[in-house]
């Protein structure tokens, strides 16, 4: 892949934290247990990447396209995925805390255990998406659509509905 107009291989690198990734395809990627906290990811495709325990604390993936991504594990806390799409991906296990995912199409997706606390779920799509156990305590869920999504034993504390 190009970066900066240099040919660089990613692949290898453990910690890519702070990088400037957007654009770029990484459909199929395997990302996994790679540092890229605070990297930005926005517009980038990841579809049916492997992000398994990667950290993304505060990272950008604002319109990034997730769908079908396996983010079992993963850390994304504080991280921004407005209108990010990720359509039947696996994030069971995932901390989304204080993450905005304003607008994100959850659809399909597997939340099952994730941490959802303080986070802005504004107008998200989680039809069918399987959220449970799952925690949302005092999350903005404020024109969320759950239609058809499995809320058993989630945790509503002073969540914004």
């Amino acid at each position: 892949m190009l970066i900066n107009d240099k040919e660089v291989d990613i692949s290898s690198l453990a910690d890519v934290n702070g990088i400037n990734l957007s654009y770029a395809n990484f459909r199929g990627a395997d990302f996994s247990r790679t540092d890229l906290n605070k990297a930005d990811l926005s517009y980038t495709n990841l579809t049916k990447a492997n992000l398994r325990e990667a950290d993304l604390i505060g990272a950008n993936l604002s319109y990034a396209n997730l769908s079908k991504a396996t983010l079992c594990g993963a850390n994304l806390s504080y991280a921004n995925l407005t209108k990010a799409d990720l359509r039947e991906a696996d994030l069971s296990g995932a901390d989304l805390s204080y993450a905005n995912l304003r607008n994100a199409n959850l659809r399909d997706a597997n939340l099952s255990g994730a941490d959802l606390s303080n986070a802005n779920l504004r107008e998200a799509n989680f039809w069918c998406a399987d959220l449970s156990d799952a925690d949302l305590t005092k999350a903005d869920l404020s024109g969320a659509d759950f239609c058809r999504a499995n809320l058993n034993h989630i945790k509503f504390e002073d969540t914004i509905f």
